[in-house]
């Protein structure tokens, strides 16, 4: 290191606090590390024994007060102290280990050698195998020089030792090994000390073993070899530790001289002042003599003005700076900020002279690059738009609770301000709101960038990944996958070789792939796609994709959610409601059903066949949404069918209602006491072709609008009763009589009615509407829902269109009954007649005993008047109408009784048979199919 001109030595400048005492020679005190006196002579006091952990911080301050090439010294000595111990011990272990191997070897050898030594199996079947066999084993041992031999049976009961006293006693080791035919060695501590013993089996010729032979020897016996190797190598050791001790004496005494004798303390503070002036600082420092030569110029000044590496010592004017810049530094004057151009940087240079305080001639400038400040600033400037970009993604991603709009917004916000090209691909079960299989095959859900023509997968395609792909390592590691060069990314192309080339001529270069994940579930994975910006994706670019996925990850998964509640509820209305509509000739039926879009409702509508070729027509609403309302509305759709085989009128029909309506409210009444109020709504209307008379009721429904044949529209007045569930109000009927060619229109209030008008608005423009429609119920339901629904509807929507027909006058015949039972061979024959105009001869003879049973029934039972109809519509109806209110019963007649067997022989012949009740009296109806 070179020291400045001028510059006081370190030594010089040392301050007066790190002056240590120094012991004259013959003195007799002397001063310890510690700074604690030690007298030294004869009969000085002798100190306590210091604790270890006084002797560490003795240790300490003594290496510490040393110079810096003695700590050198020592740092030498105590590593090569180090290794030579190191191999001290290694070599030991080494010996130790070979030692072990060879008592191992040693003792499975003579073991192996005296269990196949001739006779050894013959002693072992003798009377007493230990006469034979002890002398035997005492040879082998004293010649093969291992400690023992012992020969046992296949108990472990030993048959010679060393020690006769220890023959016939069991075997201390294990033998599992040996009787399973295998030979065994194990390390053990005997009472001779640490020995390695070998169990060998002795087999028969059939292969069975039939004795166990074990040798052993200390490793004591085969260790000596450490001992005598050990004088050697640590004679070697001292050689090599006295040769390492000199070369560091001389490499010691060179630092010493090189150092100039400095302690450690003032080398330190030395190298830290200078490693802050060149290293800590950002900014650029220059030192230049009055002379004008370069004294000093930290690695920042080197970098910012590309000196050459030479260039202390060097005039300011022979650096190769601009005339500027250099004319700057050699003049010497002060500058402020003064901007220069050094090749393509832009620098601050600020100067000042270093001899205003005294101080030795010349001056000091900083440099500071401007460039970097303005680059800096840019990315504080990219930094705020990726803010403003996940603040934009917070708000505009998640609008909707639809999965796929949802994942076509987050492709939308990135591109063009995060990627050129967005693809998100979705797990095909993620769109219909189920849990995603990582088995099921991907749906490319949303797609956008730049410009419409790039080669990628299209929207709504299936994808199957390849494992090599990026997207399918997002989705089975769940991180993202940068490939910053997709030219380099075989993986990639593999997936499909010859759309890769295309995609990488189209120019883009750079893709990341981030799973769409919530919790352990990954929903699907999207694509960031570079092609016009040159460079590649960046780690910050990295961070950013993954937290603008995981925002809207978070939405899609809602979408998911709801799709998937939205889908049951949906599932079980429509399961609820008709799935086809039955076979009638009064009506020409249209209808339509939507579900509302932010959850299902309680709409429902029905047609119910009715006796005498009536038809009903009802259409309800559930107050509420969910699963709660659609469950209702099947409640109320099943009582009405029950409630209409009675033949109610609408009035009467809507009070059984209204009271099932309440006791649903009262069965779900809340553990706090309140109960939830159900509510509906609901029209019920029926039309008699025969008479082309509708009767209608409503409770709290909109009111039904009637379009004539001519095409005029209107709403007529049916009386509006109070919704159901309410209790205690009562309900009336209007009865209307419709044109044949008219049309009912009966309607929920999601047609009508919404937040942003009211219902006389909404009825209002639906009068526009369906006067603007065609003649036929079908194309006045398209013309409807056209022309009122909303967009994006939020309550459910139920619409009947049923177009009158009329029930010819001549397949209608009519007869008044005297109350004469000789009344009945008339109507037989009068019916007969009829049948046989109508071409229905088939059914004469049933047609006479049912008529003959009910109007015998009625002459009998009823009163006057008592009147006869016969309807020919797709099934042959026989009406018997008297003004009393008593009901016939059937009944089963025992094989005594002489009447009772009349309704049961109707019930046989006829397909339906009932009894419905008029104002005036009771209707008793059967009906037949026709042949």
């Amino acid at each position: 290191m070179a020291r400045l001109p001028g510059r006081p030595t370190a030594r010089a400048t040392q301050p007066a606090q790190d002056a240590r005492p120094r012991r004259a020679p013959g003195s007799p005190h002397a001063a310890d590390p510690t700074g604690r006196v030690r007298r030294e002579g004869p009969g000085a006091s002798l100190r306590p024994r210091r604790t270890p952990r006084e002797y560490l911080a003795a240790v300490r301050a003594a290496v510490s007060d040393r110079s810096v090439a003695a700590q050198v010294f020592l740092l030498q000595v105590f590593v090569v102290l180090l290794l030579v111990v190191a191999a001290v011990v290694a070599l030991v272990l080494q010996v130790r280990h070979d030692s072990t191997d060879e008592a191992r070897n040693r003792s499975v050898a003579v073991a192996e050698a005296f269990a196949n030594a001739p006779g050894t199996r013959a002693a072992l079947s003798s009377p007493d195998p230990t006469a034979i066999l002890q002398p035997r084993a005492e040879a082998a041992r004293k010649a093969t020089g291992v400690d023992f031999i012992v020969v046992m049976n296949t108990h472990g009961i030993r048959y010679t030792h060393p020690k006769t006293d220890r023959i016939g006693k069991k075997f201390v080791g294990n033998i599992a090994p040996a009787l399973a035919g295998h030979t065994s060695t194990e390390a053990v501590d005997g009472t001779i000390g640490r020995l390695v013993q070998a169990v060998v089996p002795v087999e028969s010729d059939s292969g069975k073993v039939v004795g166990l032979v074990s040798a052993g020897i200390t490793t004591e016996s085969v260790g000596g070899t450490a001992d005598r190797q050990l004088p050697l190598v640590l004679f070697a050791a001292a050689v090599a530790l006295a040769l390492a001790t000199g070369g560091t004496a001389l490499v010691s005494r060179r630092l010493l001289r090189q150092t100039h004798g400095l302690g450690p303390h003032e080398m330190t503070r030395m190298y830290e002042h200078h490693d802050a002036v060149l290293h800590a600082v950002r900014e650029g420092v220059i030192i230049v003599s009055g002379e004008g030569r370069l004294l000093l110029a930290n690695d920042e000044a080197h970098r910012l003005l590309d000196l050459p590496a030479d260039a202390e010592g060097r005039h300011a004017l022979d650096l190769g700076l601009a005339a500027d810049t250099a004319e700057l530094l050699a003049s010497g004057r002060v500058a402020t900020d003064e901007v220069h151009l050094v090749k393509d940087r832009l620098l601050a240079v600020n100067q000042r002279s270093t001899d205003v305080r005294g101080g030795p001639p010349g001056t000091v400038a900083t440099v500071r690059d401007s460039t970097e400040l303005r680059a800096l600033s840019g990315r504080a400037e990219a930094a705020r738009e990726r803010l403003d970009m996940l603040y934009d993604a917070g708000v505009g991603i998640g609008t909707s609770l639809d999965v796929a709009r949802t994942a076509q917004e987050l492709a939308d916000l990135a591109v063009p301000r995060f990627a050129d090209f967005v693809t998100v691909d979705l797990f095909t079960s993620v769109l219909g709101g189920g849990t995603p299989e990582a088995v099921t095959p991907l749906r490319r859900t949303a797609l956008s960038g730049v410009r419409p023509d790039a080669p990628l997968y299209p929207a709504d395609r299936q994808i199957r990944y390849i494992d090599s792909a990026p997207q399918a390592r997002s989705l089975r590691t769940g991180k993202v996958v940068l490939e910053a060069d997709l030219a380099t990314a075989p993986g990639w192309q593999e997936q499909d070789p010859e759309r890769g080339a295309r995609v990488l001529e189209y120019g883009i270069h750079s893709l990341i792939t981030v799973p769409l994940r919530t919790g352990a579930l990954i929903l699907g994975v999207v694509s960031f796609y570079r092609c016009d910006r040159p460079g590649p994706f960046d780690d910050d670019e990295v961070a950013l994709a993954e937290e603008l996925v995981a925002r809207a990850a978070v939405s899609i998964d809602n979408a998911r959610r709801y799709t998937r509640e939205h889908s049951m509820a949906v599932t079980l209305q429509r399961s609820l409601l008709p799935r086809r509509l039955p076979e009638q000739s009064a009506l020409d039926i249209a209808y339509r059903y939507l579900p509302a879009q932010a959850g299902v409702g309680g709409d429902w509508f029905d047609v119910l066949p009715l006796s005498g070729a009536r038809v009903a027509l009802v259409v309800g609403d559930v107050v509420g949404h969910g699963l709660h309302a659609a469950a209702t509305m099947g409640r109320l759709r099943t009582a009405v069918h029950n409630f209409s085989a009675l033949d109610l009128p609408p009035e009467e029909l809507l009070v059984l209602l209204d009271e099932l309506v309440s006791r649903i409210d009262q069965d779900e009444e809340a553990e706090d006491g309140t109960a939830p109020v159900t509510g509906a709504t609901c029209v019920y209307a029926v039309y008699d072709p025969a008479s082309r008379i509708c009767s209608i009721a409503r409770a709290g429904h909109p009111p039904p609008a009637v379009i004539g044949p001519d095409g005029t529209v209107e709403f007529p007045e049916v009386p509006a009763g109070p919704p159901l569930g309410l209790g205690g109000l009562p309900f009336e009927t209007a009865e209307l009589e419709l044109p044949e060619g008219s049309r009912l229109v009966l309607y929920t209030d999601g047609l009508v009615e919404d937040r942003e008008r009211d219902i006389d608005e909404g009825l209002e423009l639906l009068r526009e509407s369906l006067a603007g429609a065609g003649t036929s119920p079908e194309e006045t339901c398209r013309a409807v829902l056209e022309a009122r629904l909303p967009g994006r509807q939020s309550d459910d929507v139920a619409l009947i269109v049923a177009r009158t027909r009329a029930l010819a006058a001549d397949r209608i015949a009519q007869w008044d009954v005297p109350s004469d039972p000789a009344s009945v061979g008339e109507v037989r024959a009068a019916v007969t007649r009829r049948l046989t105009a109508w071409g229905l001869d088939e059914l004469t003879f049933t047609t006479e005993l049912v008529l003959s049973e009910l109007v015998t029934n009625a002459i009998r039972y009823g009163a006057d008047p008592i009147r006869v109809r016969v309807l020919f519509d797709r099934t042959l109806i026989c009406e018997v109408y008297d003004s009393s209110s008593t009901s016939p019963h059937l009944r089963y007649a025992a094989m005594t009784d002489e009447g009772g067997r009349g309704l049961f022989l109707v019930s046989q012949l006829a397909e339906r048979w009932g009894t419905r009740y008029t104002p005036e009296g009771k209707v008793i109806w059967a009906e037949q199919q026709l042949p």
